[in-house]
């Protein structure tokens, strides 16, 4: 195991897209995402029209105008990690999801991507991040927070690809408490951030 670094977290700023453009390389992160996933509304054709280039014109131009949010990681001065968070309400695909259905308000707030390169995983970075995303959220007046963990089966692995919302043993001890955990697959947990 590598020697431990010290991970350095803040929310992400306006001129913060050439730290987004190293971390994320060519391919956007994962397969020409780009960090849209969540924000692209519909799947299928418009998803596949939409990934690679225009995903990263859409995310620098969110980025760019201060209306992304989320929270960038570094070691040493290099970009290790990202997470995407905001309003439930920036991320109108979630609303899609028959798994993620529950009954939210305006302060509801999504920690729903994270993005760590292979060679930083296991590090600590994505530790680091969601507790940078629950002291924003806080901070921006979010109520409560959302995550949407992959479950994946005791002793089985999964890719990093399959797993970019966070597993759940990532938030169990964040104070996150489940709404909708299954076994295998997509799950459902909340903060409560005004108690």
């Amino acid at each position: 195991m590598p020697a431990p670094v010290p991970i350095a977290t803040r929310p992400l700023a306006r001129t913060d897209w050439p730290a987004i453009e190293s971390l994320f390389g060519d391919n956007g992160a994962c397969g020409g995402c780009w960090c849209m996933w969540w924000r692209v509304p519909m799947g299928g054709k418009a998803w596949e029209a939409a990934k690679g280039a225009p995903n990263r014109a859409a995310f620098r131009a969110l980025v760019e105008s201060g209306r992304a949010c989320g929270v960038l990681a570094h070691a040493g001065g290099e970009p290790v990690g990202w997470c995407a968070l905001g309003p439930r309400a920036d991320f109108p695909r979630i609303a899609r999801s028959k798994a993620l259905a529950r009954d939210w308000g305006p302060d509801t707030w999504s920690l729903n991507c994270f993005y760590v390169p292979a060679r930083w995983r296991g590090r600590g970075v994505a530790g680091a991040l969601v507790r940078a995303a629950i002291d924003l959220a806080r901070a921006r007046g979010a109520r409560e927070l959302e995550a949407y963990p992959q479950a994946v089966a005791p002793g089985a692995r999964q890719a990093g690809a399959f797993v970019w919302t966070g597993v759940p043993a990532l938030f169990d001890g964040h104070g996150f408490e489940p709404v909708h955990a299954p076994e295998r697959g997509r799950c459902l947990y909340v903060l409560r951030l005004d108690r």
